[in-house]
């Protein structure tokens, strides 16, 4: 018999004989390629099911997908890491903006750069103005919209957020920064700065105006200080401030020039004993006399016969009012001096110092000794009178039993 793959053949010229009847029996089919690889795996599983390492096998790798108390240690670890590097960068962008938020932690740099006693004071007279500001603004801001001069100072640059515009504001008057030098500072264009200054001015001028500022006898006499214990009928202290604006040159055509013609303002301010300010006159031409300035300013009319004013030495308005004037001056010194001239003397000392420091809350906002650029001319006026107004807000109580 002949055998080929799959098949077999009789050779040529064989003769059958195996047959039922001898009891022949076919041998049994090998299994071919396919069945035997399934009959393997059939007793691969019997197997596994009887072998107990099979199943330890598969419960480590249950055991496997769920985490570990190590492994959620290293989870929250990370979190925090993650907490740590995001406070990192939002300290890192902060300290990158010139911005209120920047410095609201420091009552010295508040201080510094907005004259409010602490960030409680700011905040404290913020919430007075919010609610107006933000209508201001936005028309504010409509308004400048088709100005194709006020473009991003910078690529990423933003409009400020209202609380900034006000910064803005408050570093400008206590500064006297330069706009070109806040612009930078505040990454807007530098035309955005003198809107943004004139804006508040106007808006401030216009809600502080609307507040009633004198104060009458009976309040002054309650909050008097021991310093004007010989001076008790003091109702106001008058003080008169100067203030220097640029002005267009009449020779900018000339390129040499250099020359910058500035006009001269003056400004009567009144203050209560205690430190309020009380009065605030419009602004006049340099040139004005100290009796007309008391005679257009209105503040004759505040006073009567039983008040009197306060003023320093030179400034001469006796004549031009109806109430007495005190001019407290330092005793001549001689070489002999009875006890109680030196008593006088030492008291007139703490008195003009406590004026002085009066004053010179006014006179420290450097708008007083700079001089107002072009731009802002036009709000100079409101300029002046926010800066007087806002005294009464920056330092809170003046005096000890004052209501916070």
């Amino acid at each position: 018999m002949r055998r080929r793959v799959g098949h077999r053949r009789l050779e040529k010229g064989a003769i059958p004989v195996l047959f039922h009847w001898n009891n022949f029996t076919a041998p049994a089919e090998q299994p071919g390629v396919l069945e035997k690889i399934k009959t393997d795996r059939l007793h691969s599983d019997d197997d596994d099911d009887d072998d107990p390492s099979m199943d330890a096998i598969a419960h480590t790798s249950h055991l496997d997908s769920i985490p570990t108390s190590a492994a959620r240690d290293h989870t929250e670890d990370l979190l925090v890491e993650i907490a740590c590097l995001r406070k990192q960068i939002e300290e890192i962008s902060l300290s990158s903006r010139f911005c209120l938020e920047r410095f609201a932690a420091s009552d010295d740099d508040i201080r510094f750069y907005t004259r409010f006693a602490t960030h409680a004071h700011l905040m404290a007279f913020w919430r007075l103005v919010e609610p107006a500001a933000g209508k201001v603004v936005q028309m504010s801001r409509a308004r400048a919209a088709a100005n194709i001069d006020e473009l991003p100072h910078t690529a990423g640059a933003t409009s400020l957020q209202p609380i900034d515009e006000f910064f803005l504001f408050m570093t400008f008057l206590s500064l006297g920064l330069m706009q070109r030098d806040l612009a930078h500072r505040f990454r807007i264009h530098q035309s955005a700065v003198s809107r943004i200054i004139n804006t508040w001015a106007t808006f401030l001028d216009m809600v502080l105006r609307a507040v009633d500022i004198w104060l009458d006898k009976k309040t002054v006499k309650a909050h008097m200080p021991a310093v004007f214990q010989h001076y008790t009928d003091t109702q106001v202290i008058l003080y008169c401030a100067e203030l220097r604006c640029q002005i267009p040159n009449p020779h900018r055509s000339h390129l040499l020039s250099t020359y910058k013609p500035q006009w001269n303002f003056k400004g009567l301010i009144g203050m209560a004993p205690h430190g309020a300010v009380t009065f605030v006159s419009s602004l006049y031409k340099g040139t004005i006399s100290d009796p007309e300035i008391v005679k257009h300013s209105g503040v004759e009319a505040l006073v009567n016969p039983k008040m009197a004013i306060m003023v320093d030495e030179g400034f001469l308005v006796e004549n031009c009012v109806s109430c007495k004037v005190h001019v407290p001056s330092i005793l001549s010194k001689r070489a002999q001096m009875s006890g109680s001239e030196v008593r006088k003397m030492q008291s007139l000392a703490r008195l003009r110092l406590h004026v002085e420091q009066l004053i010179g809350r006014v006179k420290e906002n450097k708008i007083f000794s700079t001089v107002i650029p072009l731009s802002l001319t036009g709000s100079v006026n409101q300029l002046y009178s926010v800066v007087c107004h806002l005294v009464n807000y920056q330092n809170g109580p003046l005096v000890t039993g004052l209501t916070r």
